[in-house]
């Protein structure tokens, strides 16, 4: 066992649609690496688990955020934008997983630093190939910091 499967990676799911959430961890749940998917539905509680504050004070630190962009209270590109202004969170890698593919969200993600912007496929083969390869790729590949 390597030292990347020993230990689970901390996973944070930033959506909203319970229908996606169940997709996503599905996907994740048959996963070869150890990983603990952590899920809030909104941007404000997204800052609050990464910050951990409030409801979120013993939360574990995350390795990896999965952000969508359409999401209540504070949207999801107003999130990256906090989350890479903050020096203790700007480390974590950030794929915005969304249904837009519209170039203008695209461009505003990758200058507000996300690591990586995947369109969410509508086909439920697909999606579940989509969460797959980004395991496969931010999970097994890729080393992720531990702090």
């Amino acid at each position: 066992m390597t030292e990347s499967q020993a230990v689970p990676v901390q996973i944070l799911l930033v959506e909203d649609s319970p229908g996606d959430v169940s997709l996503t961890r599905e996907a994740l749940k048959s996963a070869r690496v150890a990983n603990d998917l952590n899920v809030v539905e909104d941007g404000e509680s997204a800052l609050r688990y990464l910050r951990a504050e409030g409801e979120h004070g013993g939360a574990k630190a995350a390795n990896l955020v999965l952000l969508d962009l359409n999401l209540p209270k504070m949207n999801g590109s107003e999130v990256l934008e906090a989350i890479k202004g903050d020096p203790a969170l700007r480390h974590i890698p950030v794929i915005v997983l969304t249904t837009s593919a519209d170039e203008e969200d695209i461009l505003r993600s990758y200058q507000l630093h996300a690591n990586a912007y995947v369109t969410k496929p509508v086909a439920f083969g697909d999606f579940l190939d989509a969460i797959t390869r980004l395991e496969g790729f931010w999970l097994q590949v890729v080393h992720l910091p531990t702090e």
